[in-house]
């Protein structure tokens, strides 16, 4: 593995398997063993299907999956992961496969890891570590690059371990109570949160103009949708059939697109919106990159409307809605309206185009209002894909019946462009019908009070 968190964490470990680990190199990337505990709790997914996405990690993450291994325990145990006898037996299955990397398909403690790589001596990651890696991969921009390193850093620091314990023993230099070990520990703990400390202050700086841009296209008023959905459901696709040409990369990968892509999008009548893609989700996706794109992510937060992407391809699609579900809670936004786009409704056994495909039992719930059948990749159902964007935008949208001045030239050109509305074009003023976004609707309202207050004063006492 290439990236610079699967190098990274194997050296938090331990370090018992640092010396002995094969190298990865592009010609003999690293072989990995996966594992996974099925505890019974993981709803809608059962343990071998979980480690068939882990194992697709891996491999986009550059890494060849030899081999794997499920246990069913009513918990996970809180040393070994696996039960101790069953940890025993990765031994065996590692003269076997000669695999030089064990991936464990939850988070495991700095415990754990360390257990694992002592007895195994081999690096030893856990999905957190596998997504963190393709991540540091994946990011092209410098504000992608500086949230990966922070998801890493905090990662990182609880599994520093104690490499140097067997000169804690030693005595202390002058005026000092620890041992160089202790000392050597502590100093590389401080180091790493000096890093997180200046890390958040860049990402902070991001955020600042993230927010000066959204604000700017707030005064603009220009209404904002934020394209949602899991990993590899065709968010990119679908952004490019909006925008009517090449607007995102497309890879068919999980997790093709870290920085988030921002476009206008006609809607017809003359309305155009801003449409942003973001970062897929993933099932059990680590709470640091949460945090750390906490920053890319606001394009979810502050976008009026969601358009959330469903893969009606995949049999999952009822877990990943789970997923994307859970996510947009976590980030404050599981509230907002939405239009629940079933992409790749063209592929599958038996699909004739995208209005014939059945949807699988339990993908849409009660509170799916507004839902739309497309093929990002042939353009089909893309123009009912806007009628109902525009359907759900007028929702939100108040009614207006209201005089303004001709001096008002620039709003009513930005209401033109933003609402749905009729001009009515009199000797004085110009009357305003039709449906505008909240804010644009403030400021007509505004508009036609000083211009009522104008007409007032120069009109003579009755």
């Amino acid at each position: 593995m290439t990236g610079r968190a699967g190098s990274d964490a194997g050296r938090a470990g331990s370090g018992a398997g640092r010396d002995n680990t094969v190298a990865a190199t592009a010609e003999a990337p690293e072989r990995a063993y996966l594992i996974a505990v099925d505890t019974g709790g993981d709803a809608g997914w059962s343990a071998e299907e979980s480690l068939g996405e882990l194992a697709a990690l891996v491999e986009a993450a550059g890494g060849d999956v030899v081999g794997s291994a499920v246990q069913r325990r009513e918990t996970i145990h809180p040393l070994w992961y696996l039960g101790k006898g069953k940890a025993e037996e990765l031994k065996p299955a590692k003269g076997q496969t000669q695999f030089t990397m064990l991936v464990a398909d939850d988070e495991l403690s700095p415990k754990q890891q360390r257990s694992l790589e002592e007895l195994l001596n081999v690096k030893v990651l856990d999905r957190s570590g596998i997504i963190l890696d393709i991540f540091a991969q994946r990011a092209r921009t410098h504000e992608g690059r500086i949230q990966v390193e922070l998801a890493q850093l905090e990662y990182q620091l609880p599994r520093l371990t104690r490499m140097w314990t067997h000169l804690s023993r030693m005595g202390g230099g002058i005026g000092t109570r620890r041992g160089p070990g202790e000392t050597q520990l502590e100093t590389d703990r401080r180091v790493i949160r000096e890093r997180i400390k200046k890390t958040r202050e860049r990402v902070e700086e991001v955020r600042q103009r993230r927010a000066t841009a959204a604000r700017a296209r707030e005064r603009r008023l220009l209404p904002t949708m934020a394209i949602v959905g899991y990993t590899n459901a065709g968010k990119s696709t679908l952004l490019n059939a909006l925008v009517g040409e090449e607007a995102a990369a497309v890879e068919d990968m999980v997790f093709a697109t870290l920085d988030p892509t921002t476009r206008r999008v006609r809607l017809g009548e003359g309305q155009t919106v801003i449409v942003s893609d973001t970062v897929g989700f993933i099932h059990k996706l680590p709470h640091q990159l949460v945090e750390a794109f906490q920053a890319t992510l606001e394009e979810v937060t502050r976008a009026d409307v969601l358009l959330e992407v469903v893969d009606l391809a995949d049999r999952h699609a009822t877990e990943h809605r789970r997923t994307v579900r859970t996510v947009l809670d976590e980030l404050g936004a599981g509230h907002k309206p939405r239009v629940v786009v079933l992409n790749k409704a063209d592929l599958g056994d038996g699909a004739v185009g995208v209005t014939t495909r059945a949807v699988p039992g339990g993908v849409l719930g009660r509170d799916d209002q507004h839902v739309v059948r497309v093929s990002a990749l042939t353009g089909a159902g893309i123009d009912e894909l806007r009628a109902t964007m525009a359907e759900v935008l007028g929702e939100l949208w108040s009614k207006v019946d209201l005089a303004v001045p001709y001096s008002a030239g620039e709003l009513l050109a930005r209401v033109r462009e933003r609402g749905s509305v009729e001009f009515e074009y009199r000797d004085e003023d110009v009357r305003v019908q039709g449906r505008v976004p909240p804010g644009t609707a403030t400021d007509l309202e505004k508009a036609a009070a000083d211009w009522k207050r104008a007409v007032r004063t120069r009109r003579p006492p009755d």
